[in-house]
């Protein structure tokens, strides 16, 4: 039941207890009309007795009169009461004798009474059969109103659940980066106010990343001055050691810039890639011109295909990919390969210590540990999630190599 939705709760819930009342009613209404069978015979028969077996028909007035109030019987115009019964009456009770026969009809609304004795026929109307069934009628009355109010009550719950329902596609949105969602229910109740929470949470998380994205482009823009003076200064050193670290330590700096760039551009929650069409080539040729890496570095055998992708957004993949090859690996070389629909990275060194998903966080303190600033694996992980591929990491023990595979779903 914990997977179970709520709506679909109260749909199961209602349903088995609309089912358990309807199933209530009918065996009230059935067991109803079978204990009435008897209740008739328990009624028509002193009646009939008095009539077919008594001499009734001799009774004053006024003794006729008492016998009618008793039994709460009440003569009428026989062809009349004959009439309405051919159209819709039917027989419940039935006595006849040697003295004549006594008949009970029910129509919808009333039951007659028919006697034939010794040449005398008579019909009266039964006063005590319309008392039972306005009782009958009011219960049936009842039982409806409750079924109506049962599925008020249904559709008033599903109204009120409303709201929960459109909170809830408000907040796929807002995890799909739409941060410019705006919760509208304002209402009083505990679905409002859960609404008036997430409003405010999603306005602090905006001005979270503005803050952000502020501080890093100011930082960015900073950095990049004094950066570019130090680049230029140090060449002017004599001392050919300091001069390699002190260029390195500056190529180093616009690196994690260039980086960091990259990782503001790609994780904007509204940022969606250029895609073209284009051969796999295009992206690998653009690859090696961003690499800047000698040709004796890295090995590329891949069979031509097409694509639909961004080729910037791939040929940056490949290159953080190519990069960390020739940094860490054993021989400073990497190899790019084809395979069906993947595209596989390998360099010869050790496994990774950590597991994967340690490396696609940013910063990763084993990457930190030796070169670079841990970013590499974290923008190709958002890279490739942005195109639509699949980042698959495995070591090949027999080669002793590490293989990173970009799986295209073209």
């Amino acid at each position: 039941m914990k997977h179970v939705s709520v709506s679909t709760f109260i749909h199961t819930l209602f349903l088995l207890v609309f089912s358990v009342l309807l199933a209530t009613f009918y065996f009230f209404y059935t067991t109803t009309e079978v204990n009435r069978k008897p209740e008739n015979v328990a009624r028509y028969k002193p009646v009939s007795d008095s009539f077919l077996f008594r001499e009734n028909l001799e009774m004053t007035e006024k003794q006729l009169k008492q016998f009618y109030d008793d039994y709460k019987i009440e003569p009428i115009d026989t062809k009349k009461a004959l009439k309405e019964i051919e159209k819709r009456g039917e027989t419940i009770f039935e006595s006849q004798t040697m003295y004549g026969r006594f008949r009970v009809f029910k129509t919808e609304d009333q039951h007659y009474i028919y006697v034939q004795r010794l040449g005398y026929t008579q019909m009266f109307v039964d006063n005590q059969s319309s008392y039972y069934d306005q009782t009958y009628a009011l219960m049936l009355s009842i039982g409806s109103a409750m079924l109506a109010l049962f599925i008020l009550m249904y559709i008033m719950i599903l109204k009120k659940l409303y709201p929960l329902k459109r909170l809830h596609k408000q907040i796929e949105q807002f995890a799909d980066g739409n941060l410019d969602i705006k919760i509208d229910n304002q209402g009083g109740d505990e679905i409002g106010k859960i609404a008036q929470s997430f409003d405010k949470a999603i306005a602090h998380i905006r001005q979270l990343i503005s803050s952000k994205n502020l501080f890093m482009r100011n930082i960015m823009h900073e950095l990049k001055t004094p950066i570019t003076k130090g680049r230029i200064v140090s060449e002017t050193i004599d001392d050919p050691m300091a001069k390699k670290v002190l260029v390195r330590a500056f190529e180093r700096m616009n690196e994690l810039i260039s980086d960091l760039a990259d990782v503001e551009r790609i994780t904007m929650y509204n940022f969606e890639p250029t895609k073209e069409h284009i051969m796999l080539s295009n992206a690998i040729t653009r690859t090696e011109k961003v690499l800047m890496a000698d040709k004796d570095k890295y090995t590329i055998k891949v069979s031509d295909r097409a694509l639909y992708t961004d080729k910037k957004l791939l040929a940056l993949s490949l290159k953080n990919l190519m990069d960390n090859g020739i940094k860490y690996g054993i021989d400073k070389h990497v190899k790019v390969i084809s395979v069906g629909n993947r595209i596989e990275v390998s360099s010869k060194g050790e496994p990774l210590k950590e597991e994967f998903s340690f490396y696609i966080e940013p910063f990763s303190q084993d990457e930190k540990r030796s070169h670079g600033f841990g970013l590499g694996l974290y923008i190709v992980n958002n890279v490739l999630e942005k195109l639509g591929y699949g980042f698959r990491y495995h070591y090949d023990k027999k080669a002793g190599e590490n293989i990173f595979s970009i799986t295209m779903n073209e």
